[in-house]
């Protein structure tokens, strides 16, 4: 959180910081020597004349210029007229003098920041500068963010008109108390002494304190040590600002701390925020008009509600860090391995070649090269990764402490100031883990064989098979992916992370629903796969396997099924004949032509008991709809049964028959009319066809000893209409019927 707390000018932690426009903090004094002023006639040049350094004396000067003409420009503050007259308030206001009137203040390249950041030299004012030259226009000031570079021009009130960040100076104020407090209680953990000795270093793969002594003894900067990462002694839980009793200190600090009041009516506290000027304001501001066209909210609420932003912001930061770290464990051991692959690559490698004698030395030495150079290269490709996500994380980590530091402050109107900043800095740091940032980009695997097999006279051109290639591995089932809907299954997979081997296709295989043996039903190189057609209340099992040019990799773990108890369908628009008129979402059936047209449901059945029922909604001039079963290639421009795709029942007013192959059988009395149902049962396992009108079974079993795939039919002219029911049990007094008496 540290670098969190330091000034951009001066890399300090920050002392009097204040909020520039562009939502950046820098320093008070800071401030100051980075403010440029600038004629209000020269205010069109682009900014990079404001900032450019001294030039040369002698070009400096313009032609005809006096004397004091090529005198480079200098900066001042003037305290007096920025405190009004005072003398025990800080100067904001910037007055520049120059000896040749040029109204520009000069950086001075030999001064910088930590950070780079040019600044203006503190030269007092020379004697009579402090008059204006005649025909000089007015001058205004301005300041350049040292980090963003967008430049602000202050107004009469100088760096007054600047927000002072109270919230993060108080917490600069907690953080240096915590530090002090914990460099005093770390103690050396190898100190004979009682007590032992403070603690002056760390070592971070040591996991040990040392006292200066201590260190020289035990932890000499040379062997195995050198290599050592030597820190400061972290901070103590107990210390204010860190671990866990850090909010407790946090709470006491604003607890104690005076409520602030309004910049431009001292006796006035804050209690309203202004959404449109994104600052905190008091009543006496809304008094006054200035804020009355604004969007103008409760400070309380207004703290609320960005508080939980930033709270909400942090939460996907946080889960990015943790896998950040995650994926350095990751790294860390990839290393490990390469070095085991490496070490392992070179024994085989120096083997071989041994076994070539003396022909293959030399030969034996270049491949022994081309392994290490293949190392190095995976072992410097891992450690940039890991230097580049570990600057990441500390820089995450970082903004996390800092924000859940300004979270635990209890002055809204201060978190008010740079909620809007700190969420998007927080948004800012979640975006830059991009898709891929957190996937190594070597594997810790060498694509490198040796081949020994070719005669004596090929040692010469021995050499590595690049990209050796291995069957593909084990594909990963995607549960969450995959589903049943009525008789057909959906199942998604994917292959594992890391995985470098080429897979060119898939191979999806199901057994019969029964325990039976597995069948191929997929053959390519999709990931997600949909069969159709299976067997209703059954449980399949399905695996997956994949492929490629060197072979056939092992079989997924085996994932089970279990398809609808009941049927779900609809008249199929895409097979029906073209009088037929579907509605009701494919549900109900009329037709334009007065000859019978066949329509047929979108299920298909080879097994188990299902049964439907259609409602007579139209019955007109007594025609003869028919019900029942047929093949999907049935003729669908005459009555269903006339041929020998089809088996049904067709019914008048008065009575039924049963026809198949044109075959009338079992007239039974008893017929529809508007608002009667015809229920129909196909019990695939007794292989018969019943049928039922207003739940009375009509006449005996229509059809036995059917066997093969059967979709529901229906055939009807214009005088009827009827509505499919489906998706129901089978009625308990059709599951048994009465047993007539002996």
């Amino acid at each position: 959180m540290e670098e969190e707390l330091k000034c951009p000018v001066c890399g300090s932690l920050f002392r009097e910081p204040i909020i520039l426009p562009c939502s950046h903090n820098v320093c008070l004094p800071c401030a100051r020597t980075i403010a440029v002023q600038t004629p209000e006639s020269e205010q069109h040049l682009p900014p990079l004349l404001h900032s450019r350094g001294p030039a040369p004396p002698a070009a400096a000067a313009a032609p005809g210029a006096g004397p004091g003409a090529a005198a480079g420009s200098a900066a001042c503050l003037d305290s007096e007229s920025a405190a009004g007259g005072g003398g025990g308030d800080h100067a904001d206001k910037l007055s520049l003098h120059s000896e040749t009137d040029s109204g520009y203040g000069s950086y001075t390249p030999s001064l910088k920041s930590p950070n780079g950041v040019r600044v203006l030299p503190l030269v007092p004012a020379p004697p009579g500068a402090a008059a204006a030259p005649r025909g000089a226009g007015p001058a205004s000031s301005s300041l350049t963010c040292p980090q963003c570079h967008r430049s602000a021009s202050l107004d009469q009130r100088g760096l007054r008109g600047f927000q002072r960040n109270r919230l993060l100076e108080a917490i600069v104020q907690r953080y240096q108390q915590g530090r002090a407090a914990a460099a005093a209680a770390a103690k050396c953990q190898l100190c004979d002494r009682s007590p032992p000795e403070p603690a002056a270093v760390l070592c971070e793969q040591c996991e040990v304190l040392y006292c200066a002594a201590c260190q020289l003894r035990c932890h000499p900067a040379r062997g195995p040590f050198a290599k050592h990462r030597l820190a400061p002694p972290p901070a103590h839980p107990g210390a204010p600002g860190g671990g866990a009793d850090g909010g407790g200190g946090g709470k006491g600090a604003g607890g104690g701390r005076k409520l602030p009041t309004c910049a431009e009516h001292d006796l006035e506290n804050y209690s309203m925020y202004c959404v449109s000027c994104r600052s905190p304001v008091c009543y006496q501001c809304l008094e006054e008009g200035k804020h009355s066209k604004h969007d103008v909210k409760a400070l309380g609420a207004m703290w609320k509600q960005h508080k939980a932003q930033l709270s909400q912001a942090l939460n996907g930061v946080s889960d990015k860090a943790k896998e950040a770290k995650e994926f350095l464990v990751q790294l860390k051991n990839l290393l490990q391995q390469i070095q085991e692959n490496g070490l392992d690559y070179e024994a085989c490698l120096v083997a071989q070649c041994d076994a070539l004698v003396d022909a293959l030395t030399r030969q034996k030495a270049k491949l022994l090269t081309k392994v290490t150079k293949e190392r190095e290269h995976k072992l410097k490709v891992v450690w940039d990764q890991i230097n580049h996500c570990t600057l990441k994380l500390r820089q995450s980590t970082g903004l996390m402490e800092y924000c859940l530091e300004v979270i635990k402050e209890n002055d809204p109107s201060g978190f008010l100031q740079i909620s809007d900043a700190l969420i998007k800095r927080v948004q800012v740091s979640q975006e830059q883990w991009v898709k891929g940032a957190l996937e190594p980009k070597v594997s810790a695997e060498f694509d490198l064989t040796l081949d020994s097999e070719p005669l004596l006279q090929s040692i010469h051109q021995l050499d590595f098979i690049q990209m050796k290639c291995r069957v593909p591995p084990v594909p990963l089932l995607q549960l969450e992916k995959c589903c049943t809907r009525n008789n057909s299954v959906t199942l998604a997979w994917r292959m594992p992370p890391l995985s470098h081997n080429p897979v060119e296709g898939y191979i999806l295989e199901l057994d019969d629903g029964d325990g039976g043996q597995f069948r191929e039903v997929y053959v390519g190189k999709e990931t997600l796969c949909t069969i159709d057609g299976l067997h209703f209340n059954s449980t399949y099992n399905a695996r997956v396997k994949a492929f490629n040019s060197s072979g056939v990799g092992p079989y997924s773990k085996t994932v089970i099924l279990q398809t609808s108890d009941v049927a779900w369908f609809t008249f199929d628009p895409s097979s029906a004949h073209r009088d037929i008129v579907l509605s009701n979402d494919n549900q109900t059936a009329t037709c334009n032509s007065y000859d019978d047209r066949v329509v047929l449901g979108t299920a298909a059945f080879s097994k188990g008991v299902h049964y439907w029922e259609l409602h007579v909604d139209r019955y007109d001039n007594h025609p003869d709809p028919a019900f029942g079963i047929a093949r999907i290639n049935v003729v669908k421009d005459m009555m269903l049964g006339k041929d020998d795709k089809a088996w049904a029942m067709y019914v008048d007013n008065n009575r039924s028959w049963f026809m198949h192959c044109n075959s009338h059988t079992n007239r039974t009395e008893g017929g529809v009319s508007k608002g009667a149902t015809v229920g129909v049962l196909l019990d695939l396992n007794k292989h018969n066809l019943t049928f039922y009108i207003n739940g009375q079974q009509q006449g005996p079993p229509a059809f036995e000893n059917i066997e093969g795939v059967f979709m529901p039919a229906l055939s009807l002219n214009r005088n009827v209409q009827v509505t499919l029911h489906t998706g129901l049990e089978v009625p308990q007094s059709v599951k048994q019927p009465k047993v007539p008496n002996n």
